[in-house]
């Protein structure tokens, strides 16, 4: 979602590329990513120019992209409607400069539309070959419970994985969605896995003049500063740095598949290939568990 906003397009194309040098291959983004209204799109058209440069580069990604914001203001043009979800993938495509996307994601739960119409408007999208899978976004274990048994009467696939925020300081998850998610095979794809870069050594920087936090992030911060304060210290008696010890937690605990980073920088892209040669051993996942306590799955973590 940085393509463009935050990186240039020579920048953002020479992170794609540095991205598959090191072996990631999963690339992730969505329609209304570029900015502000005036500039919706514009990541998944950088994205097309350079899937369009080489031909090989497509089979090399899976890619992923995402649906439900308005992109213009008429009707039809929001939502999951059956309509839309048709324009949307077109539009998509168009931009992407590809012939078929291979998870397309529903960006949020769309509480007016059928589930019939959904998944019909779905597998029209499978049986043409614009799309391969069909994921969800930022859907609550209910949903994906209702989607999944939606899908399940209409002798569909449905679901195959859910991107939520998740980390160690948002972990809301752990009640519902990630027990759904294992319930009904669904990989999770956590957005946000630094939480803005607090995760990321954020006092570390802050002392060594090299970060400053806006406002409303400086006042998290403040708030639970002696946990964050405990965490990076235990950081350094692993020998890794926080943000590595961060996405390592990610990829051990159950049902995700890969965090998701937003590089704004080669640099940055490089900076988070060390955490898959973090091992945290049971004790470390006990530790940071104390540090930031979690949820147990509903309804043990509030029954009793």
């Amino acid at each position: 979602m940085n393509f463009g906003p935050q990186a240039d397009i020579p920048t953002s194309h020479a992170i794609m590329d540095t991205a598959l040098d090191l072996g990631i291959n999963f690339f992730d983004t969505a329609d209304r990513y570029g900015g502000d209204k005036t500039n919706l799109g514009w990541t998944e058209e950088i994205m097309g120019e350079w899937f369009s440069q080489d031909s090989s580069r497509r089979e090399k990604v899976v890619l992923a992209t995402k649906l439900y914001v308005e992109m213009k203001a008429y009707p039809n043009n929001s939502g999951l409607s059956a309509l839309h979800i048709r324009r949307a993938c077109e539009a998509s495509l168009k931009r992407l400069k590809v012939d078929y996307i291979d998870i397309y994601q529903m960006h949020h739960i769309d509480r007016a539309t059928p589930w019939d119409e959904i998944w019909q408007a779905m597998d029209v999208l499978v049986q043409q070959g614009k799309i391969l899978y069909v994921g969800s976004s930022n859907f609550g274990g209910w949903h994906i419970a209702q989607a999944q048994e939606a899908a399940r009467a209409r002798h569909f696939m449905g679901l195959i994985s859910e991107q939520s925020i998740y980390n160690l300081l948002k972990r809301d998850i752990e009640r519902e969605v990630i027990p759904a998610s294992l319930h009904y095979g669904l990989g999770i794809l956590p957005w946000s896995p630094l939480n803005g870069g607090i995760l990321g050594g954020v006092i570390k920087k802050e002392r060594d003049g090299k970060r400053r936090l806006n406002p409303e992030a400086a006042a998290h911060v403040e708030k639970i500063r002696p946990q964050l304060q405990a965490y990076e210290d235990y950081c350094d008696s692993l020998g890794h740095e926080p943000a590595d010890v961060a996405l390592a937690w990610l990829l051990a605990q159950p049902a995700v598949s890969s965090p998701i980073i937003g590089p704004r920088t080669i640099d940055q892209l490089k900076a988070s290939m060390p955490a898959i040669d973090v091992k945290l051993r049971a004790e470390d996942l006990t530790a940071l568990n104390d540090i930031f306590p979690g949820f147990k799955p509903a309804p043990e973590d509030y029954a009793w």
